[in-house]
């Protein structure tokens, strides 16, 4: 048994991983300048987003650095830049691949990464970033009109890690107003309601 199979957070990032890249890889190529849900955001802005989140992870769970190395490039991408190049789907497998063995080295999940607001317990960063995946393969599957259901087990789980701090969301930035969900609404329509999300 790996230690993702033997450690339930593991195994919910690489499921949400699996669940986004199984999007990143179904997207045509006259679709990578559609829409999304996420305000000014096309599907390849979207992608090169979630990528770049996980090109984020092996510097700062490996490597121990504190996130500020990184703001200018520093580990080896632009932040702020296109992470896709000319191959999207080669390059978000190969982040998301990387992300994966971060998270799961031995004792990684133990450890305190630097983040931009702070020191934060490595496993509150790797279920930060399952909830985000989440989301996101939503946002995507409807930019590309595909399946948008989500597993319930990961739409649970992001609700439990979202629910805590879902008031300081939209102070941030990146996300929208809570809107009020539908009478009847599911756990999945409720959730994504709580993000800013119109169904």
């Amino acid at each position: 048994m790996n230690t993702t199979d033997s450690n339930p957070l593991l195994s919910r990032h690489s499921d949400a991983l699996a669940l986004f890249g199984g999007h990143v890889h179904a997207v045509r190529a006259d679709q990578w300048q559609a829409s999304t849900p996420c305000t000014d955001w096309s599907v390849r802005d979207l992608v090169n987003h979630l990528t770049v989140e996980q090109l984020w992870v092996p510097p700062l769970v490996t490597e121990r650095r504190a996130i500020d190395e990184g703001a200018d490039g520093g580990f080896g991408f632009d932040p702020e830049g296109d992470a896709l190049g000319e191959d999207p789907v080669a390059a978000w497998d190969r982040a998301a691949t990387a992300a994966r063995e971060a998270f799961a080295a031995p004792g990684a999940l133990d450890r305190t990464v630097h983040l931009s607001y702070g020191e934060t317990p490595c496993a509150a960063y790797c279920a930060q970033m399952v909830a985000d995946l989440v989301v996101h393969a939503w946002d995507l599957a409807r930019g590309i009109g595909a399946d948008e259901r989500l597993p319930a087990d990961l739409v649970d789980f992001a609700v439990r890690e979202v629910g805590p701090y879902s008031a300081e969301l939209e102070k941030s930035g990146l996300f929208a107003a809570p809107v009020e969900p539908p009478p009847g609404a599911d756990v999945q329509t409720k959730l994504l309601a709580l993000l800013g999300r119109r169904v």
